[in-house]
């Protein structure tokens, strides 16, 4: 049986297979309210939400791979297409840009 978490107005929001500290109400597989939510937009734009989360954590961890592959000579940058070659340098100077204004507390207030 799964267990689900539920929102303030009492509507699932998550389905786990296992207890979790915030899913731990249990529901039958077949419950009108488990299969509604399966079949909900809800469930698809949450999916959407976590995969968004893990591609932008796996970019950074390609990222990571990339400069060590460079460092280590494994590879050069020009081996690449230039749309990649250009793509990984704005990210490069981004990246650099806001790790200086974090370390200068610039961007403090952004949130």
């Amino acid at each position: 049986m799964p267990f689900i978490t539920r929102n303030h107005k009492h509507q699932i929001v998550a389905i786990f297979n296992t207890m979790q500290e915030n899913g731990q109400e249990e529901l039958p597989a077949n419950s009108k309210e488990v299969i509604d939510f399966l079949e909900s937009d809800e469930l698809s734009e949450y999916s959407n939400h976590l995969l968004n989360q893990s591609d932008s954590n796996f970019i950074r961890v390609l990222e990571d791979v990339i400069d060590i592959l460079l460092e280590k000579h494994i590879f050069l940058l020009t081996d690449l297409p230039d749309a990649a070659q250009q793509k990984l340098l704005k990210r490069k100077q981004i990246r650099k840009e806001h790790t200086q204004s974090i370390l200068s507390g610039e961007d403090d207030n952004i949130f």
